[in-house]
């Protein structure tokens, strides 16, 4: 005699033989996601040593310098959806194969640049190939892993997060001390050449089963607004003018585009994204937090290298180990941030870690040039903790509110906002930090030969290097330039911790709290009742 007891029992979606390997497989896509946030992390470290003239640096301009970064930025954001997409319909494995290899043939040819020109072109390539990579390492890990263990997965997967920002400073810092520039894109290659038979032997593939018709209409629409806006705010942070007509026409095209790919969304019958997501609340704060959050972030790290290079005067190694507790933090608690989310809610946990990563960009405003070090560490620390404790739940929450079969387009959307976030931080807070630094210098620039003047007050390190040039007559213009550096600093610091703090009204008013006691959790489509 059966009874049926009602009682959901799970049901396992992973093959037994990739459910015994989940661990390795986790392992090998963070040594994927390691190598492209390691050479992010490396290059902040070298831009001062590739400003340098031939045959030290390639002798960049600060507008080459970001375009160096920002052309990474540009390729990466405008094609995450798509790549994405494409993973979820062509096989995530097979985009993830590509996507590494192209990163690596990058990597090889920008270590081998004889110019700016050159090193802008090879990290766009570079940037081509990260943008398969990272959405499909998050998109394979929902697909290996168990409901109930993904939070788990992901907190250890934005732990790499934090390895790959601890080692890349230390990595760059050590290969520019005993070799030339180019090491620091050359060191990719023997890494990606591993990773690549990693993958071959343990990652399985998966896709949509059900992908429907494709959606090139949306596609080609989510390429083209996305680029255009990323180029706007990267046009407008190296103007350091946001009303000039070469970055509105961008960013209101790029606005209009997006709108335009919403309402096709809306109205396909097979759509690249299912936007009835976003009015979940919980969903559209998660995104939006992930945004602010990186907003915030990438604006300081990008001025925190000069201010310990250029004011302090340390080196790129020393200035790497600096960043060594905002790294730890992050990888000692952002896989262990799930019991904390248990205990207290998703709403609590995030709120809390907003208003640390808020509190370590205002102490910022405090530093000088004497502040010990001690007390950095201290703040980056609290960043770090902060950090790692928003990240892992809000990731969790975007890739847990869609169908597993979606994991590659969930991902993306989760990558794209983080990537937009961060390109407008660097943007609109170097635009803060150029304005103001630029009107504190040009009252100290009248000992400056009229000719080099207006690049005199460009920034600290172009200051400096007019300083240098003019021998011991530029000794007061050293002092005036950090000076001037450190003013912009706090404005920009202030103006980053007020970001942060919209992030934390945003997940305080709209992220799930902690269940009531007693209320069984919601079933998801891996349980079904049994008969006993």
């Amino acid at each position: 005699m059966s009874i049926s007891s009602g009682a959901p029992v799970a049901v396992s979606q992973v093959p037994e033989a990739v459910h015994r390997r989940r661990w390795a497989i986790l392992a090998v896509l963070m040594f994927s996601l390691l190598i492209v946030v390691l050479d992010n992390s490396i290059l902040n470290v070298a831009v001062k040593t590739i400003a340098s003239p031939s045959p030290t640096g390639l002798g960049a301009t600060q507008s080459e310098l970001e375009w160096a970064i920002n052309s990474y930025t540009l390729v990466f954001a405008g094609l995450l959806f798509t790549a994405g997409l494409l993973g979820d319909r062509l096989g995530r494995k097979k985009i993830l194969l590509f996507g590494i290899v192209l990163f690596g043939l990058g990597s090889a040819f920008a270590a081998m640049s004889g110019s700016p020109g050159e090193l802008i072109t090879w990290r766009a390539v570079m940037g081509f190939g990260a943008a398969f990579v990272m959405p499909a390492t998050l998109a394979v890990l929902m697909n290996v892993f168990e409901r109930d263990e993904q939070p788990k997965a992901i907190g250890i997967w934005a732990g790499s997060v934090g390895l790959g920002i601890a080692i890349g400073p230390i990595t760059g810092g050590l290969l520019l001390e005993h070799f030339w520039w180019g090491s620091i894109f050359l060191v990719n290659v023997p890494v990606v050449v591993v990773a690549l038979i990693a993958m071959a032997v343990l990652v399985p593939d998966s896709r949509d089963p059900k992908p429907g018709r494709l959606d090139p209409v949306g596609v080609v629409l989510s390429v083209i607004g996305l680029v255009l806006l990323v180029y706007g705010i990267i046009r407008g942070g190296e103007l350091a003018d946001f009303t000039d007509v070469s970055v509105l026409l961008p960013v209101v095209g790029g606005l209009a585009v997006l709108v335009v790919f919403v309402l096709h969304e809306k109205r396909s019958s097979s759509p690249a994204i299912d936007i009835s997501y976003f009015r979940k609340p919980a969903f559209s704060a998660a995104v939006a937090a992930i945004a602010l959050v990186f907003f915030a972030l990438m604006g300081v790290t990008f001025f925190s290298a000069f201010y310990m290079q250029s004011v302090r005067g340390w080196s790129a190694l020393q200035s790497g180990l600096l960043i060594l507790p905002l790294a730890v933090a992050q990888m000692v608690f952002a896989p262990r941030a799930r019991f904390v989310v248990d205990r207290f809610g998703a709403r609590a946990v995030c709120t809390v870690g907003m208003l640390l990563v808020a509190g370590g960009l205002a102490a910022f405003a405090l530093f000088d040039a004497t502040t010990p070090v001690w007390v950095m560490c201290v703040v980056f620390f609290v960043q770090g903790t902060g950090m790692a404790h928003v990240m892992p739940p809000v990731t969790v929450a975007v890739m847990q509110a869609l169908p597993r079969e979606k994991a590659g387009s969930g991902s993306a959307v989760n990558n794209t906002f983080r990537q937009v976030g961060g390109a407008l931080g660097i943007a609109v807070l170097g635009s803060v930090l150029s304005a103001v630094y630029r009107g504190d210098i040009e009252g100290h620039l009248d000992a400056v030969p009229a000719a080099a003047r207006d690049v005199a007050g460009e920034s600290i390190e172009a200051t400096l290097g007019v300083a240098e040039k003019m021998g011991p007559a530029g000794t007061p213009l050293v002092a005036a330039a950090q000076d001037a550096f450190m003013g912009a600093m706090h404005v920009t610091a202030v103006g980053s911790a007020c970001v942060a703090l919209i992030g934390a009204i945003v997940v305080a008013l709209f992220l799930p709290g902690r269940p009531p006691a007693g209320q069984p959790a919601a079933q998801d489509e891996r349980t079904v009742p049994v008969e006993a």
